[in-house]
């Protein structure tokens, strides 16, 4: 579904990465509306991993409004994330042991970006113990240097970025067996969206959103959409219902399946 020819998204949507800035201002100016209209679930366990050279400040936004609508949200607790680099992996798969256990329920994980792939590859390694996982803006497929940030991440993880079938889980392309949401934005600055796109089925989906890569954990769309993921009762998914109001905000798929 990905293409492998797919290159980096252009200077001009780099630069218009800026937009992250105001996409905050605007996700609390609209929390208001936020909190009245995004749905409830049943409160399990969150975990939001962040993205390349970020740490969990960079999902305060998003924690915080999970906390509001009854979930406990945590962060990752490992520092910056500098990439697979000696235990990360052993730590992710720790606390999502510990989360389970502490609670005991399954672990719903919300991944930004870098963030998104270790979703993906726990969905796969530990699919008894994770309820289902949304990524956001995760180059999972396609070519590798199709990102405008693979220098930064050969830098900061001392690997190379075209070493995809090395991380933890294997091939990061291949989809986990559970369910899955991908949440794109084809004015993306840092990742070609097309590699950010799952195939679907039963159990897996897309949902696009007009976001910068930098805003995707604090834009008011993708933080209802999560808030929606989430609220669906256990053992009993469905795809993201577009209808009414949603219809405006978050384009039909326009991509071949």
């Amino acid at each position: 579904m990905t293409d492998t020819t797919t290159i980096a998204p252009s200077k001009a949507l780099l630069l218009m990465e800026g937009r992250a800035i105001p996409e905050l201002f605007g996700f609390v100016a609209a929390l208001p509306t936020l909190t009245a209209l995004a749905p409830r679930g049943d409160g399990q366990p969150v975990l939001v991993l962040p993205g390349l050279t970020t740490s969990d400040r960079s999902t305060t936004s998003l924690r915080s409004f999970l906390k509001t609508k009854g979930y406990p949200a945590y962060g990752w607790k490992l520092g910056m994330n500098f990439g697979p680099r000696p235990g990360v992996e052993q730590g992710l798969i720790d606390l999502v042991h510990k989360l389970s256990d502490k609670h005991g329920r399954t672990v719903s994980i919300v991944g930004w970006s870098l963030g998104g792939i270790y979703a993906r590859q726990l969905g796969k390694m530990m699919p008894d113990s994770i309820r289902q996982v949304i990524s956001l803006g995760s180059p999972f497929g396609g070519h590798p240097r199709a990102t405008n940030a693979w220098r930064v991440y050969e830098i900061a993880s001392g690997q190379s970025a075209h070493d995809t079938d090395s991380h933890m889980g294997g091939a990061i392309s291949a989809p986990p067996p559970v369910p899955t949401t991908a949440i794109y934005s084809k004015t993306d600055g840092i990742c070609a969206w097309q590699n950010c796109i799952e195939a679907r089925s039963d159990i897996a989906e897309n949902i696009e959103v007009k976001a910068s890569h930098c805003g995707l954990g604090h834009h008011p769309a993708v933080v209802y959409a999560v808030a929606d993921r989430l609220a669906q009762p256990e053992g009993a998914w469905k795809p993201f219902d577009r209808s009414g109001f949603k219809s405006v905000i978050y384009p039909a798929p326009s991509y071949p399946v």
